[in-house]
């Protein structure tokens, strides 16, 4: 196939871009970038080039900023260049060098798409790089979106040569003399890329000649499948997901039912921070008992009766939060505490809200303690002369773990004398005696 007429039908089967957008080359000057541009000239398309001069091979990579410059020249087109100190970069964010340069590489070129008005940043990633990255991740261990490689087009990125094998792209350079500038990083095996491609893809093309091809097409039906893949999963989500304020609520009969368990379940709770090594574990717990969890890197996954509840690991409120007399609000991470006082007279109505608790001012005495519930812990519930723990309590309100663990008690004197938001204890009750109250309202956020 001649290169260029397969460039430009690939462009418009992929439909990367439209003849009147300006596109930004991320060009190194080694031959892949090099024909790359090459072809958007002869195509006649919009472009500039763009290169990196990351310092990190001394000679090599200014005669590589130098090779770029002539050829940005020799185009016509417009030229944006860098340096970057890289391996200093890599060492304040204790990153990989490879992990530096990628980093620096996109965010510089993102910024440069922006300021010069460029629709997208094309890279020269061809055939032999994408059957590269399945196979690594094929090796890391990936679920279908790693099958689907280098992607022709992601966000503002192209990658317009995937339809090509790099020998066509040297045949393409030495034909039309091109020039380019090699990089001698890149016949080194100490990079796990570089040891799939001149190791591990040549001892398979000994038995199969034609793998990368192969490999190729496979590639494209994966990803066809993948569109599939998807359409079916977001139909199970929608089955099985729902959403509450900021807890995710999965029904545990349907997912037990459901078909194929691992692969949905997977789907659904890697999106909360489950590794799969822990996924095992999440599954327990559909045939456990209430209170179980698991806890991700950002979210705990709880049996609460008939489901399971999925919850963001929040920063912790303070243990203690000392109220003294003059203090009228308290807030905390999952609601506000407001304190007043008032005048009881024969006329008063006593509030029934349960967000509302109006208590004998007398049988008050400060510092005031708000402060998360404990086991342990025990009141005289309103109405009763016997104490009641707080964990049977709760038992008996139906409460399940994550409200539990929301709860706040009011204290006086070392005694509870109100669940926030819940219920009050008879000793500190409103009496016919009551002449000054003190008026607590709890607002749930």
């Amino acid at each position: 196939m001649d290169l260029l007429k397969g460039f430009i039908s690939y462009t418009k089967q992929e439909q990367l871009f439209t003849t009147d957008q300006q596109i930004l080359l991320a060009v190194s000057g080694g031959v892949d970038s090099v024909v790359m541009a090459h072809l958007f000239k002869e195509a006649g398309f919009r472009f500039t080039i763009a290169h990196c001069n990351f310092q990190l091979r001394g000679e090599e990579s200014e005669r590589d900023a130098a090779f770029v410059t002539a050829l940005a020249d020799k185009l016509g087109v417009m030229l944006h260049t860098v340096r970057f100190d890289t391996a200093v970069y890599a060492d304040s964010n204790r990153v990989s060098i490879q992990v530096a340069a990628r980093e620096l590489r996109y965010g510089w070129l993102e910024n440069i798409r922006r300021q010069s008005g460029s629709a997208f940043i094309a890279t020269a990633h061809h055939m032999q790089d994408n059957v590269e990255t399945v196979l690594m991740n094929l090796c890391k261990g990936t679920g279908i979106a790693g099958l689907h490689g280098i992607l022709p087009k992601q966000g503002h990125i192209i990658r317009p040569l995937l339809f090509t094998q790099k020998e066509q792209l040297l045949a393409y350079a030495t034909e039309y003399s091109t020039g380019f500038a090699e990089d001698s990083s890149n016949i080194t095996v100490k990079y796990t890329r570089n040891f799939f491609r001149h190791k591990v893809i040549p001892v398979m093309q000994e038995i199969y000649p034609a793998v990368t091809a192969n490999i190729a097409g496979s590639i494209d039906r994966f990803r066809e499948a993948e569109e599939l893949y998807e359409e079916a999963l977001q139909r199970h989500k929608k089955r099985l997901v729902e959403q509450k304020g900021n807890t995710i609520m999965i029904p545990v009969l349907k997912l037990q039912k459901t078909r194929p368990l691992h692969t949905v379940a997977w789907e659904i709770f890697k999106d909360y921070g489950c590794s799969s090594a822990q996924l095992p574990q999440v599954l327990e717990l559909l045939n456990s008992g209430s209170g179980k969890l698991v806890e991700t890197a950002s979210h705990r996954i709880i049996r609460d009766r008939q489901w399971l509840l999925i919850i963001p690991v929040e920063v912790q409120d303070a243990a203690v939060i000392v109220i003294e007399k003059e203090r009228t609000f308290v807030p905390v991470t999952n609601g506000q505490l407001k304190i007043r006082e008032a005048e009881r007279t024969p006329a008063t109505v006593i509030p029934t809200s349960s967000n509302i608790a109006c208590l004998d001012k007398q049988e008050i005495h400060y510092p005031l303690v708000l402060r998360k519930w404990r086991q342990g812990d025990y009141f005289y519930p309103l109405g009763m002369r016997k104490k009641k723990k707080l964990s049977r309590f709760f038992i008996d309100q139906k409460l399940s773990l994550p409200q539990k663990e929301k709860v706040w008690v009011l204290e006086s004197g070392k005694r509870i004398v109100w669940i926030a938001g819940m219920r009050i204890d008879d000793r500190f009750r409103i009496t016919d005696n009551t002449t000054r109250m003190l008026v607590l309202e709890w607002e749930e956020k």
